[in-house]
């Protein structure tokens, strides 16, 4: 089997060759590519209740723009700030990016946490041995959570109108 595979032919090829159809770890490795646009940036889409958020990140002095604004002043809370350093924390790389945000949706916390799911993604993208920290860590994973929808004869999603025996 080769070192290296490069297409997926190959890749399906070497599936098939192993036992059963499964593949040790160590004969097929998978190796990713930086994914940069021409000004050397990397794009990438966060999610997170009903916010959505596009982020562009590229090496820079660590400056975050959100919706035109600087991160202090659009996201206001201390919290919301810490939610918006944690991937550059865990992947080790603080201060070393500049991010530019739009978000649009939900509310502030949402929007919080979809331009941190978009962070981690476009810096999993930018440099992939940044991966492991991050998934690890549990920062490439679309949170699902979403408001339940309000069901017929109920008051809201799962309360009922108040019973009244008279």
């Amino acid at each position: 089997m080769a070192d290296q595979i490069n297409s997926l032919e190959e890749l399906k090829g070497a599936v098939s060759e192993t036992v059963g159809g499964v593949a040790a770890a160590a004969d097929i490795e998978i190796s990713r590519e930086p994914v940069r646009d021409e000004l050397g940036r990397s794009y990438a889409t966060g999610k997170r209740k009903d916010a959505v958020a596009r982020v562009w990140i590229k090496p820079g002095s660590g400056k975050v723009v959100v919706n035109g604004k600087e991160m202090a002043v659009y996201f206001a809370r201390p919290v919301l700030q810490m939610i918006l350093r944690q991937p550059f924390q865990v992947a080790g790389v603080e201060g070393e990016f500049d991010v530019m945000a739009t978000v649009a949706g939900g509310g502030l916390s949402g929007q919080a946490g979809a331009v941190k799911h978009g962070i981690s993604k476009a810096l999993q993208l930018y440099d992939p041995s940044l991966r492991g920290a991050l998934k690890a860590a549990g920062f490439l994973t679309r949170d699902s959570r979403v408001v339940e929808r309000k069901k017929y004869g109920k008051r809201k999603a799962r309360r009922s109108f108040q019973f009244s025996k008279r």
